[in-house]
């Protein structure tokens, strides 16, 4: 069954002797700190589409961002309220503006998506009888300093809750304990049409590449991901010598694809590493890219070698969609989007002998079985990890939701 069709499924009986053409689709409001760059943010935007796809009427609350303008485009409602703000006066007066919003929209569920926003809605949900639904996005911090660990807990405490994979499911379960019927494993989606080999103009390819003076003939290692030290970038630096070794005399290029956002120090300290490694000719710090599908392309291999634990993950699901194998770390989301030996292969943290065998291992790969790679790691993110299949079972969350209710109230 589609979204659409689900949506069409979630609807709502206005009052409880209503009769049965007395339903209606169900309005949904999400809430979040902002709507910039970053995954809650996209998956909002995701979900507010498949909403009004379906039939349904979508409504955003937050404190706005560049965002804003595509919910306006498929028809959502953006409402600009200070919900990023952990102010407690702010949060009180955040209750009671969403408490009106609720009743004016006639909102039939509040989904909130992060921490400080979520106590808000939790006490609006609660003051006007909708249900309230959460999405755990990631471990957060503090989990272990009782006043955080309270503070944390907002994301448990929802009618339905969503983790964003199972390793986050397992978390919730081992900090915090959730009944088993309201806890629902929702993985971020994919969108397979935007990250489709297909669908990557040669024109794109060649500016890119000679953007990045690329000239074709090279081995090209992509780590995508914002310069941060969890990510893994000296890890990959680290395991270079040895790929180089391996390979003899053919070229190679390291591309390390992200934002330094304005981290100069830790950037200053790769580029270090890589002259003290003698290679600093193969190590390129990029910056941000604006055409993902086209860097994938260019790539012979895409690494993911985090330190700590994604919570999910999107880069081994963006790059197996564009047919692109994956050497990532063996934790976290990575277990559950990579198939070891299929789609990609898995590395311990730290373990540079590992990475730089798995790294010589993919780039040796025939033209054959990097061509079954890529059909299986594509047809793998399309069966469990597209938009399609996120949009679907959080749809199914909020008819759990509300059938809830309206159990509760007949």
């Amino acid at each position: 069954m589609s979204a659409s069709e689900v949506m069409t499924e979630t609807v709502y009986r206005t009052e409880p002797q209503a009769q049965d053409g007395d339903y209606r689709p169900a309005v949904i409001l999400q809430v979040l700190p902002e709507l910039d760059a970053g995954g809650v943010e996209r998956g909002t935007v995701d979900i507010a589409r498949a909403i009004v796809e379906g039939g349904g009427k979508a409504i955003v609350a937050s404190q706005g961002g560049r965002l804003e303008r595509e919910l306006a485009r498929f028809g959502a409602t953006h409402i600009n309220l200070p919900l990023k703000s952990k102010n407690i006066l702010v949060m009180r007066r955040n209750v009671d503006a969403l408490v009106k919003l609720i009743r004016e929209q006639g909102v039939d569920i509040i989904h909130a998506r992060s921490r400080a926003p979520a106590w808000s809605a939790y006490f609006a949900a609660r003051k006007a009888g909708i249900p309230f639904v959460t999405t755990f996005h990631g471990t957060y911090s503090g989990h272990t300093n009782p006043f955080k660990r309270r503070y944390n807990a907002i994301m448990t405490m929802g009618d339905q809750v969503i983790a964003i994979s199972k390793h986050i499911a397992n978390h919730i379960n081992k900090f915090y304990k959730v009944e088993p019927d309201r806890l629902n494993i929702v993985p971020r989606g994919t969108n397979v049409d935007l990250f489709n080999p297909e669908n990557v103009s040669q024109e794109r390819l060649i500016a890119l590449s000679t953007q990045w003076r690329l000239n074709g003939e090279e081995y090209v290692i992509m780590l995508p991901g914002r310069l941060t030290r969890w990510k893994g970038q000296t890890f990959l630096i680290q395991a270079l010598p040895a790929v180089l070794e391996a390979l003899g005399h053919r070229q190679l290029r390291c591309l390390i694809v992200g934002s330094d956002q304005g981290r100069t120090a830790y950037r200053e300290e790769l580029l270090q590493l890589s002259r003290k490694l003698g290679v600093d000719d193969v190590v390129h710090i990029v910056d941000h890219c604006a055409d993902m599908p086209a860097a994938y392309m260019l790539a012979d291999v895409v690494a993911c070698p985090s330190l700590a634990p994604e919570a999910f993950g999107r880069i081994p699901s963006e790059a197996q969609a564009m047919g692109r194998p994956v050497v990532s770390t063996a934790h976290g989301g990575a277990l559950e989007t990579v198939l070891p030996g299929e789609t990609g292969w898995l590395v311990s943290p730290n373990e540079v002998d590992q990475l730089s065998r798995a790294l010589i291992q993919v780039l040796n790969l025939t033209p054959e079985k990097r061509a079954a790679l890529a059909i299986k790691g594509r047809n793998h993110v399309i069966a469990e990890f597209s938009l399609e299949q996120m949009a679907e079972r959080t749809l199914r969350v909020y008819a759990k939701a509300l059938k809830r209710v309206i159990r509760n109230a007949v």
